[in-house]
């Protein structure tokens, strides 16, 4: 009777550690918790990465609006300098090779793909010099001092306006138009933009933004 008193005790014992155990180890996994952004995860660029904006490195290659100027020299003809600014699709147009990507390259590698497609499909001896021209913008209307201003750099539509010296007094604040190089109109309303409520576009060599003058 004593034998099977302490084989019972023994089997409560064991019970009783397998289900502590049992709690212990449910208590010890970790919890996963949410996470949280403050904003979505911008998506991963497609391609070679661009380099960072205002870096020495982005200021040497041709942006949207540049002007190039491509001048070809050794054949026996002369051929008159290529001048064009960058289109928004980031391409330049050169007689016989059609369209060539510019935007994001530097002068060097821009030279030299046009060297490529040009000999020896249709040219023996060539050689290509690629220049950029001024980089520069226009602000026109209701502002203090109107006219074209150099692009040294990233810039905005606010920014503009307060580089050709700000507003007059009788402009429209929620009338400004910004014009790309390929005809396509913006409507801005800086009021908006400086109290965070809308966005400030970018603004890029060549490209125009006009102040309308209020009615009353």
């Amino acid at each position: 009777m004593k034998l099977n008193c302490a084989w019972l005790r023994l089997g409560l014992l064991a019970s009783s550690l397998l289900g502590a155990g049992w709690i212990l180890t449910g208590c010890s996994s970790p919890a996963i918790e949410p996470t949280f952004f403050d904003s979505p995860t911008p998506p991963a660029t497609v391609g070679a990465a661009a380099p960072l904006a205002g870096s020495l490195e982005d200021a040497a290659r041709f942006h949207i609006g540049d002007t190039v100027l491509v001048t070809l020299s050794g054949p026996p003809i002369d051929i008159p300098i290529h001048q064009e600014p960058i289109k928004e699709d980031g391409t330049i147009t050169l007689d016989e090779i059609g369209k060539v990507v510019a935007a994001g390259k530097t002068a060097g590698e821009l030279q030299n793909e046009i060297h490529d497609l040009y000999v020896p499909r249709f040219y023996t001896h060539l050689t290509v010099t690629v220049n950029i021209g001024d980089r520069v913008y226009y602000v026109s209307g209701e502002v203090k001092s109107p006219g074209r201003q150099l692009y040294v750099g990233e810039t905005t539509v606010t920014k503009g306006i307060t580089s050709a010296g700000d507003f007059t007094d009788f402009a429209n604040h929620k009338k400004v138009v910004l014009t790309r190089t390929n005809g396509q109109r913006i409507k801005v309303n800086v009021d908006r933009i400086r109290s965070g409520k809308a966005e400030d576009p970018a603004v890029y060599p060549g490209d125009s933004i006009f102040v309308h003058r209020r009615i009353w």
